[in-house]
């Protein structure tokens, strides 16, 4: 296990570190004076990193890619407010150097434990078509593997080991709990959407070493690989109604709620427009955690700059917590205090004044 995570570049800050770092993206840039130098995107389990390397670039241009492991001596600053990494020396880690444990973040929940309460969610399920259809896919054991261990995004919300499963069945539950205020929504239905809506990402998304896109998730993304999964699976459960078929269709492309976020069509009726807002919130009140608990260190109750939220955050629990009081001044001081007064006072005895004028 390694000693430095990029958690913990709040406790050094403009020191120098020597750490082992996945490389989640690499480009080669020019100087002003023409000259190159790297500017890579680091991963480990607790986050990234931007960093540069601006000296002897020339010896290490070839010598790593893209998913290759490094060990990395460099200085620990900040620009623009963001910590970033400027890199004194690198090399490449040999495959018996690596414990993979340290590069890709796991939810801590119990993944068997995630899987049950997602069977029985679909146990429940009073209509049959969308029962079976469910269960296919839960069935299906690469689907099943992939399911409980992929993230849920590439870095907002997320973004760890089981993400997808956490997040789908955390909307389970609120979104059953949602039904309950509003009987005019097909729980079933809606269910089945939250099954759904993210199954794509399975595909569109690698997470061997580090997150990134497939290049079948870049060209198409996780809702047209969605509707081709449901499709395949659709063959396997008879006579579903063409009708609910369609519905199924629209939760999956209209989930994101909006065009400018990918949604060629917007949510139209009940089920859709629960599944975006639940959807919604679950993301956003996961990226409001991870962003606390990344800089749980601090003592201000306000967070840095979220850059997927567009504002900084305020920690309620941090604020609301009960203040340390100052301490006490020792007896020594506060005799010395009295002792400093009493010497004014009567220093003050002797002072001459001007008539009508008290010392």
């Amino acid at each position: 296990m390694k000693e430095f995570y990029i958690s913990d570049c709040t406790r050094h800050e403009n020191k120098i570190i020597t750490s082992n770092f996945v490389v989640v993206s690499k480009q080669i840039k020019p100087k002003k004076s023409g000259e190159p130098y790297l500017a890579l995107t680091l991963g480990d389990r607790s986050g990234q990193l931007e960093a540069k390397m601006w000296d002897n670039v020339e010896e290490v241009l070839n010598a790593f890619e893209q998913d290759d492991f490094l060990k990395i001596k460099g200085l620990v600053n900040k620009y623009k407010n963001r910590f970033q990494l400027t890199i004194h020396k690198l090399r490449r880690l040999g495959e018996s150097e690596i414990e993979f444990s340290d590069y890709l973040p796991k939810t801590t929940r119990n993944i068997d434990e995630l899987w049950q309460t997602l069977t029985d969610f679909v146990v429940s399920f009073q209509n049959p078509h969308l029962k079976l259809l469910v269960q296919a896919f839960m069935s299906d054991p690469e689907i099943a593997v992939a399911y409980r261990n992929a993230p849920a995004a590439k870095t907002l919300h997320h973004a760890y080991i089981g993400g997808l499963l956490d997040h789908v069945v955390s909307l389970f539950r609120s979104c059953d709990l949602v039904c309950r205020n509003y009987p005019h929504v097909n729980r079933d239905l809606l269910l089945t959407g939250v099954f759904l809506h993210d199954i794509g990402k399975i595909h569109e998304l690698a997470y061997n070493r580090s997150f990134s896109y497939t290049t079948r998730g870049q060209l198409l993304g996780h809702m047209v690989i969605e509707l081709e999964m449901l499709q395949a699976k659709l063959a396997l459960v008879p006579d579903f109604p063409p009708e609910l078929k369609t519905l199924l269709e629209h939760l999956i492309i209209s989930h994101h709620g909006e065009y400018e976020f990918g949604s060629p069509k917007l949510p139209m009726f009940p089920e859709a427009l629960l599944l975006h807002y639940m959807d919604d919130l679950d993301s956003k009140m996961e990226a409001m955690r991870a962003h606390f608990e990344r800089e749980a260190d601090l003592e201000s109750p306000w967070s840095s700059y979220n850059a997927s939220l567009g504002r900084p955050l305020l920690n309620s629990a941090k604020f609301l917590a009960p203040k340390t009081a100052p301490p006490a001044p020792d007896d020594s001081s506060s005799f010395e205090a009295e002792g400093e007064l009493e010497r004014a006072s009567e220093s003050r005895e002797g002072t001459p004044t001007l008539p009508g004028l008290k010392p």
